[in-house]
């Protein structure tokens, strides 16, 4: 059984229900999630060991976020509590042409206030194939970034693959930092890059006409890097989105299949699935054009799961790489 590591901030979703704009709710939702957190969730439910790190609230509310995760079979085990609230944000689904929208409100959160030193990396990282992060959890503070680095280090020395989703949520950068700042030292210790040619100028400097030369450039900066990889959506509308992914190994780009999305039921968390199954397939094959095929299809299954989470299994994700898209009732 693979065992792998995510560290990041969980958040409570408040949504009305449906397709209900905030103006007709007389209740909402709840859903606990966090990019991290829900690339964990999808590679339990693959088969494998994940563990996800984060602090909550010390009350009932943090204690209900980490029995969220513990139900959906995540190893709970090096959640921490702690001073400060949890995080929350405002989900309204959008449809047709309708845009669905987010309000945050996260300052503060318990997980913001975590200091260097508590956790035990080598304690956690121990015996892990890999270690996942992304770009949100060193923007909420310069202590959440400097507990980053220090896992990326440990995973480093210990000989942990890592990987780090590099989309940075510009607007949270509120403690006197920049990305540009912070980013290039988290990145230096990554094998696996998610990101796209945007990032790499906006963050590192790199310049290029086109993906494949931007990852050469990437390369260059950063030689530890073996995989850089990116989903391309276009929106027909809110309920009908085209997916499709792809990954660079260095000299090689592989591309998926593209997936027709008609009817979206919740498209919150597409990325963190595709991720789930890109990583999973490179832990299981070494195989790049398997692995993005996997975590394509995974992202399209998740736009069909309510929730920040996708709750498939490897046979339906299989199913549908191998042209299964029938949906037909199975017994």
């Amino acid at each position: 059984m693979k065992k792998i590591v995510t560290f990041g901030e969980v958040m409570m979703r408040l949504a009305p229900p449906g397709f209900a704009k905030f103006n007709q709710a007389h209740s909402l939702n709840v859903v606990y999630g966090g990019t991290e957190a829900n690339v964990a969730v999808s590679l339990a439910y693959f088969g494998c060991q994940a563990v996800h790190v984060t602090r909550f609230p010390d009350h009932a509310l943090g204690r209900a976020a980490t029995a969220t995760l513990r139900f959906h079979g995540v190893d709970t085990s090096r959640i921490t509590y702690g001073p400060g609230r949890l995080g929350l944000y405002f989900l309204e689904t959008g449809a047709v042409s309708r845009a669905s929208q987010i309000i945050y409100d996260r300052y503060d959160s318990a997980f913001s206030l975590i200091q260097p030193g508590d956790f035990d990396w080598d304690a956690i990282l121990a015996g892990a194939d890999w270690f996942h992060w992304s770009g949100i959890t060193p923007a909420l503070s310069q202590q959440a970034a400097d507990c980053l680095l220090e896992a990326i280090q440990t995973a480093n020395r210990l000989g942990v693959k890592v990987s780090g989703d590099i989309y940075f949520r510009s607007n949270l950068w509120k403690y006197g930092k920049t990305p540009q700042e912070i980013l290039p030292a988290l990145t230096a210790g990554c094998d696996l890059v998610l990101g796209n040619q945007a990032n790499f100028e906006e963050l590192y400097g790199v310049k290029a006409g086109t993906f494949d030369d931007a990852c050469h450039g990437m390369q260059a900066l950063f030689p530890r890097i073996r995989y850089f990889t990116d989903t391309e959506r276009e929106s027909v509308s809110a309920s009908h989105n085209r997916l499709t992914a792809k990954i660079f190994d260095g000299t090689t780009m592989f591309s998926s299949e593209v997936y027709d999305i008609t009817h979206i039921i919740d498209r919150i968390g597409g990325g963190d699935a595709y991720l789930a199954g890109l990583i999973y397939g490179l832990l299981t094959t070494d195989d790049p054009q398997y692995a993005v095929e996997f975590g394509a299809a995974a992202s399209a299954l998740k736009h069909t799961v309510e929730g920040d989470a996708n709750l498939v299994t490897v046979p339906e994700i299989e199913a549908l790489v191998q042209g299964d898209k029938s949906g037909r009732l199975r017994r």
